[in-house]
């Protein structure tokens, strides 16, 4: 009997992390839906009858429920959610608005919340488990000196804070949660950025690169014994000073 092709959901798949991780999967033989606010506008996205595109903002409810619903009806089911949609804003901690604070819960948040219940929802209908990966960055556990993201790390961090805990809420059901933690990687973001600069945010003095994540990703949705975890890939940008 052949094996059901597995479907993942990848959030933020319009362009760079998330554009990657979803070809990759997409080149390993899965089905993905890709989603995000203009993914069906995407250039990065690689053409495919295993993919389903859902344009829409993943801090509602109903594209959450949407999404989840596309990979039911088109592929039979939802195996993996990458959680990767986010946005970072750095600034002096007092100079953070209000509506920075509420930009920032509602994708990085309400974001991950909402999908992932929906995902888990499915998964649990299904019994056949499932894995949850959600990206984060390095500045969690290794603050660098002159960069000032704090209000965007207390999201960040919200997120991990769930994914260690669902990781034990869920273990006897099979559905895995893990991280994964980038640090500088070469995207659309950082075309202006100098290559020097970029350079020394790694001890390695390296640029990640989109699959170089993406691999990360693969791995963890794959690790069936792996649950509670995070995946830092950042050339040791999470360890110390340099």
């Amino acid at each position: 009997m052949t094996q059901q092709k597995k479907t993942i959901i990848v959030t933020g798949a319009s362009q760079g992390i998330g554009a990657g991780i979803a070809n990759a999967f997409l080149a390993r033989g899965y089905n993905v839906v890709a989603t995000s606010r203009s993914a069906s506008k995407s250039a990065e996205l690689q053409p495919s009858d295993s993919l389903a595109v859902v344009d829409g903002d993943i801090g509602d409810a109903a594209t959450a429920a949407k999404v989840v619903a596309t990979a039911v009806e088109r592929f039979g089911g939802v195996d993996g959610l990458v959680n990767n949609a986010g946005i970072f804003i750095a600034k002096p901690f007092t100079d953070y608005t209000p509506e920075d604070f509420q930009s920032l819960v509602h994708t990085n948040l309400e974001g991950y919340l909402y999908i992932t219940q929906y995902a888990v929802k499915q998964m649990l209908a299904q019994k056949r488990g499932g894995s949850v990966v959600g990206i984060t960055t390095t500045l969690l556990s290794n603050p660098v000196a002159g960069l000032t993201p704090s209000v965007s790390m207390m999201t960040k961090g919200g997120m991990v804070g769930a994914s260690v805990n669902l990781a034990l809420e869920y273990a006897k059901d099979h559905i895995r949660f893990n991280l994964v933690a980038p640090g500088i990687v070469d995207t659309p973001m950082h075309k202006e950025t100098p290559r020097d600069f970029m350079k020394s945010l790694s001890p390695m003095g390296t640029v990640a690169s989109v699959q170089q994540i993406a691999d990360a990703v693969l791995y963890l949705s794959e690790a069936e014994h792996v649950t509670g975890e995070t995946l830092n890939v950042g050339g040791g940008a999470q360890r110390g000073h340099w």
